[in-house]
């Protein structure tokens, strides 16, 4: 069975999340449990997730995919920014535990002109702090184009974080077709070679999660533009081909793609066409 669906918005609240992401043929779906930008998050409401996760379990969902804000910047070169992203990633991983099976993923960080090694350090020590030996929450970092001074954007830097964390059990990698084809992985020629490398670098036990999108841009742009499934550089058989992969077909995808839902549920309805 295909796991795919695509990011929708929780201002309705869970359960009826859940039943717009089935009414469009989706088994999972992506939110942000908070503004994308940070800012507070609205109290859970205990009933819509027994609600949600009653549904979950009867229409077989996927993990659902939780996204960290997009301000949340663990490397950056202001102790009062890395403190408010600690804040909201204890916040987050809180909730994502409460809400149960969920993975939570987000951009490692910036360096914003430190340099990649400080960067990544200061990463590896906010999650060092955060992240509690008895973690049971799937954290996942995403995989990056390389646009600016973005860490994440090769499997040697992800594998440096996961590495540098004590208690990494549970911590792995989320990849993004955009984003790899972006960061000078080429998937449309060698899409066998990249999942090679993934093996060999991170370990593909730790690749967890897909996002499918299409790209804009040419590969090794260093740019990060998404794309509908079948109108960009990457094209439908390459995404076909990755949903098929027997490394890649049982795990969880979800759309990125600049489309509203009526046109993911088309996105959806072909992309479960082409499961084999």
């Amino acid at each position: 069975m295909l796991n795919i669906g695509c990011h929708l918005s929780i201002s309705k609240g869970y359960y009826k999340t859940a039943l717009e992401a089935i009414s469009i043929g989706a088994n999972t779906f992506q939110f942000f449990p908070r503004n994308p930008r940070g800012g507070k998050a609205k109290d859970l409401d205990l009933e819509d997730i027994e609600k949600l996760q009653n549904l979950m379990k009867e229409h077989n969902f996927a993990p659902l995919f939780v996204h960290g804000a997009y301000t949340m910047n663990l490397a950056s070169d202001k102790e009062h920014v890395r403190e408010f992203a600690k804040e909201i990633l204890k916040d987050d991983l809180d909730r994502v535990e409460k809400i149960t099976n969920c993975y939570y993923i987000f951009h490692p960080g910036s360096h914003v002109g430190q340099g990649v090694q400080k960067g990544i350090e200061l990463i590896i020590d906010a999650l060092n702090e955060i992240i509690p030996e008895d973690n049971k929450v799937t954290i996942l970092l995403e995989g990056m184009s390389g646009k600016g001074t973005e860490i994440g954007r090769s499997m040697e830097e992800l594998k440096l974080i996961i590495d540098g964390v004590n208690n990494n059990e549970n911590l792995g990698i989320c990849i993004d077709t955009c984003h790899l084809y972006s960061s000078g992985y080429d998937i449309v020629n060698d899409l066998d070679g990249v999942l090679e490398e993934i093996d060999d670098i991170v370990g593909l036990e730790k690749l967890k999660a897909v996002h499918l999108n299409d790209s804009k841009v040419e590969f090794n742009s260093n740019k990060d533009r998404h794309e509908i499934i079948g109108d960009g550089t990457i094209g439908k058989d390459t995404i076909i081909k990755v949903i098929n992969h027997p490394l890649l077909r049982n795990l969880p995808f979800n759309l990125e793609t600049p489309n509203d839902v009526k046109g993911h549920k088309e996105e959806i309805k072909i992309l479960r066409s082409e499961y084999k």
